[in-house]
């Protein structure tokens, strides 16, 4: 797609500039007085339209590119090298995209390691604070609230209202600020919540620290829970459901 929008991109540029010379002549003025490279004709001037319109989407790409830093030098010389056609390249144009998958792969298998360490460390912390309860599955809760009322089963809708977030304090989902309860089957959420479910009297609140075996696991969801994420939970049972 960014191929197509290129190639539209220079072709309303060659045309806009045929049919105005002097915007031409005014972009090789401004550019040779600024500019190493003296853009003095038409092809000049479009060729470099392109590399600036691709140099500057494919820096914006690079700096979320996994991995963190990359070689602007060897980037350059892979791309001026294949363009131009040279048969002398370090990695061949046909192994090149299964080298950046094979690395994408082994960053993001750093990465998910990293994620299951960082849950697993923040557990071992959270377990000895004061009010922590850690259950045999490795789930821990606090009470906010103890209600008096009864305990869902594994056959119950429940009423909830809830707010859940990542270690590092983001929300990435609540009913709260909806401003309207979920209501769903016990066992028709992730693992911590079908146990945590079944220790909560109505009108209770409890803080849930959900393990990430007992949540997404290595899946992960949507764009902001990266696999492996340990994630907390604030967790009100209204009510069960009729």
């Amino acid at each position: 797609m960014k191929k197509n929008i290129l190639l539209g991109m220079a072709v309303a540029l060659i045309t806009g500039i045929t049919s105005c010379r002097t915007s031409h002549e005014t972009i090789v003025k401004e550019s040779a007085a600024s500019q190493a490279v003296l853009l003095k004709s038409l092809s000049d001037s479009v060729s470099y339209a392109i590399g600036v319109n691709y140099g500057s989407s494919l820096r914006a790409n690079m700096a979320s590119f996994p991995g963190g830093e990359y070689s602007l030098d060897a980037l350059a010389e892979g791309f001026a090298k294949s363009i131009s056609g040279d048969s002398v390249l370090a990695i061949a144009p046909e192994a090149s995209q299964e080298f950046i998958q094979s690395y994408l792969q082994s960053i993001m298998q750093k990465e998910i390691e990293a994620e299951k360490a960082r849950g697993e460390a923040f557990l071992a912390e959270n377990k000895a604070k004061d009010g922590v309860i850690t259950t045999e599955s490795g789930l821990q809760y606090k009470v906010l609230t103890q209600g008096e009322g009864k305990i869902p089963t594994t056959e119950d809708q429940v009423k909830v209202h809830y707010t859940g977030k990542l270690l590092d304090g983001t929300v990435f989902d609540s009913s709260v600020a909806r401003g309207e309860p979920a209501t769903f089957g016990v066992t028709q959420v992730i693992g911590g919540w079908t146990e945590i479910l079944q220790r909560m009297p109505v009108g209770s609140k409890y803080i849930v620290w959900i393990p990430s075996e007992l949540a997404y696991g290595v899946q992960g969801a949507g764009q902001q829970i990266k696999p492996n994420s340990t994630l907390e939970f604030e967790i009100e049972l209204i009510d069960i459901a009729e």
